[in-house]
């Protein structure tokens, strides 16, 4: 049950109108027990558990560390302190942040495949496999979950691992408003306005941002508007009717393109000609509205719905002639029911649930043929593309002593990918594929303490390919025949808990064997998509975290992991048989020491190595590793009932050259040292902000 509040009335921003609701004056928290601090409820697995019951890597992020003096750009900012993460693209807005774990998603020359996302209990991953996080709004965000590791058993296709966001309810932050304006570097502003508040049984939570962006590189200019919105009745036995509402709109996100390395060398700011030349880059607006019931009164157990609708309107240049222009209209919609109980098995105690899912995409699709003027030269492509996705699934815990317990989970899917070719005088491109896929896992956790706690599960996944990756390389359209969803075994043994009061650990060692990996070529300019014989995935994920004292934390995040294809041979004819997946380094340490005074004061060190990586396939082009260190830094000011928080950060303090994201296997019909693999980062860049909460 959360608290209730009256007194002063906020206005609140919601939905674009002015909401009056009464609110309560913020008042200071009682501290809560030591043991309580440690209780960690994990839900992102769809069963929910005590963290130290939970067999799987799962880590749990929380408000001020996903804030407190970021610039709330890119989800890198809150998770890069997450082993098992490998974070690029950060500063391409029209292609998007691309996010890894233990491999998956790492093929992606933009956005992201292999994980879910989801933000309060709604998909933003397509039943086709893709994700865009361009409308997950950080500055609302109050918690975030993440399962490393092949997860299909919870969430169907493309669930290589899970990022779920949750958002602030009305009350779970200091009632009334605030406002942040941020600049820095590169013409770098930002400006937020937020507010929050209760009354009775409604609570509702609202923000809306402006982002305007010029960036480090030529022709990398963005300009974005994002609006999240949170309204939530409550009952008194406890049933919740949740409403979300997310809109995001991006007028411009240009796209510089990918350099070669005699051009880095040149001048690492420059975009590629055809970039300049065909003003390269995206465009689209976005609406997501989500309800979400949840009933604990439903017989024994809780039964949760949803529902949610989302209309996305996009089009984008890519940086090359051709036919290179493609507009796409979108609706993605769907429901699911899951209902969780508690009850006895045999004589012990038995958590399980089950529950459906069914989502539908459908895309009205067009490209066009572009000439190396500019010049819109005709339409090669019009269809229309539909998935519907199925699925149903079951899992449970039992505790075989009050130390032990099993766990199962079972889940069917059922997709359906079609194409409805609308241009038919060059031949009729419709088809479509079907999947049934059963995915399973099990698994065994042993708490030996309170906190303390050693775990073992297996499991499978699967991912289909996406309507991008179906393209076919011969330029017939239509699917292609020669590609299938890759399989995976993933195999994980984890421990987790304290030692003594200041430090937590979490220690995982995975291997993951991917039969029919989805691996992506260039040709043309133009990324298609094939299957490697196999690949073997082994490494261990180490995070700890030391709090010697109030004002003092270190966290540390280890990640050595081994990629290799296997029984593959590439697309121009070279045996690749063990050789590194490209785009994956084999190393990550990412480590933050952060200091919290009185009155809102805090500083943090953060320090990040990433390893060598390969650009290709053939492993021909090696990419040197490199060190970052960053700083930010801040302190409030009150007056009275208001306060005024002032923050600033640098970022890559040493100047470091490196690159912020590699176009994997790009260019692969020119020689290697043609290929346009490289977008470079920014050197330093400094960012400050004010923070008025009123």
């Amino acid at each position: 049950m959360r608290p209730q509040h009256s007194g002063k009335w906020l206005g609140m921003l919601l939905s674009g109108q002015l909401l009056i609701v009464p609110v309560q004056a913020e008042e200071a928290p009682e501290a809560a027990p030591a043991e309580d601090e440690l209780t960690i409820r994990v839900t992102a697995p769809r069963l929910s558990r005590d963290l130290y019951e939970t067999p799987a890597a799962v880590s749990v992020i929380n408000g001020p560390e996903i804030r407190q003096g970021h610039q709330r750009l890119q989800l890198d900012e809150s998770l890069n302190t997450v082993p098992g993460l490998f974070f690029q693209n950060r500063y391409n807005f029209a292609q998007n942040l691309r996010l890894s774990t233990r491999g998956f998603g790492a093929r992606s020359p933009f956005g992201i495949r292999g994980i879910q996302i989801r933000v309060d209990g709604i998909p933003y991953t397509l039943p086709d496999g893709q994700a865009q996080v361009d409308a997950i709004d950080l500055d609302s965000a109050e918690r975030i979950e993440v399962i490393r590791g092949p997860s299909s058993v919870q969430y169907g296709n493309a669930a290589g691992g899970v990022i779920a966001v949750t958002t602030a309810r009305g009350y779970e932050r200091p009632n009334g408003a605030r406002l942040k304006l941020d600049a820095g570097s590169d013409r770098y502003r930002k400006g937020t306005i937020q507010a929050n508040g209760s009354e009775g049984p409604m609570s509702g939570s609202a923000t809306l941002s402006w982002l305007d962006y010029e960036g480090y590189r030529d022709q990398s200019e963005v300009e974005k508007a994002l609006f999240n919105g949170r309204l939530e009745h409550e009952w008194q036995e406890g049933q919740t009717l949740t409403a979300t509402f997310n809109a995001v709109d991006t007028p411009k996100a240009q796209d510089p393109g990918g350099l070669t390395q005699a051009q880095v060398d040149e001048d690492r700011t420059q975009a590629t000609n055809f970039a300049n030349r065909l003003d390269s880059g995206q465009n689209l607006d976005q609406q997501t509205l989500g309800l979400i019931y949840r009933d604990p009164t439903v017989g024994p157990g809780t039964l949760t719905t949803s529902t949610f609708f989302s209309r996305r309107d996009f089009e984008q240049q890519l940086p090359f002639p051709g036919p290179s222009l493609i507009a796409f209209d979108r609706q993605f919609y769907g429901a699911s029911s899951q209902y969780e109980h508690q009850a006895e098995l045999a004589g012990k105690p038995l958590n399980y649930a089950f529950g459906i899912d069914v989502n539908r995409q459908e895309d009205d699709r067009r490209r066009y043929s572009v000439a190396a003027s500019g010049q819109v030269t005709g339409q090669t492509q019009e269809e229309d593309q539909t998935a519907t996705a199925t699925g149903v699934f079951a899992q449970g815990d039992l505790a075989l002593t009050p130390k032990l317990s099993a766990s199962l989970g079972l889940r069917y899917d059922h997709l359906r990918l079609a194409v409805d070719d609308q241009r038919t005088s060059d031949g009729d491109d419709s088809g479509s594929r079907t999947y049934r896929e059963v995915s399973g896992m099990a698994g065994l956790s042993y708490r030996i303490a309170a906190q303390q706690q050693v775990y073992a599960t297996v499991g499978t996944a699967f991912e289909s390919p996406t309507f991008t990756e179906f393209a076919n390389p011969d330029g017939s359209g239509g699917f292609n025949p020669d590609i299938e969803p890759q399989e995976a075994l993933n195999r994980e043994l984890g421990v987790r808990g304290t030692l003594g009061p200041s430090i937590t650990y979490d220690l995982a060692i995975f291997s993951i064997e991917v039969d029919n990996e989805i691996v992506p070529f260039d040709r043309g300019g133009q990324t298609f998509y094939e299957n490697a014989g196999q690949t073997e995935r082994e490494g261990v994920e180490l995070g700890v975290n030391w709090t010697p004292s109030y004002a003092w934390s270190v966290t540390s995040a280890l990640t050595l992991a081994d990629y290799t294809l296997q029984d593959f041979t590439d697309e121009q004819g070279n045996n690749a048989n063990g050789n590194k997946l490209p785009g994956l380094p084999s190393e990550q340490w990412v480590n933050e020491v952060k200091w919290r005074g009185q009155a809102g004061r805090f500083a943090a060190l953060e320090t990040q190595y990433v390893g060598d990586v390969f650009a290709e396939n053939s492993n021909q082009t090696e990419v040197d590793a490199y060190w970052l260190v960053s700083l930010r830094a801040g302190t409030d000011f009150r007056f009275g009932e208001q306060t005024l928080g002032v923050y600033a950060g640098i970022r890559n303090l040493f100047d470091e050259d490196y690159f912020s994201n590699l176009r994997i296997n790009a260019n692969t019909d020119r020689p290697v040292e043609q290929r346009g693999y490289f977008e470079p980062a920014p050197g330093r860049t400094i960012n400050m902000g004010v923070n008025w909460q009123f």
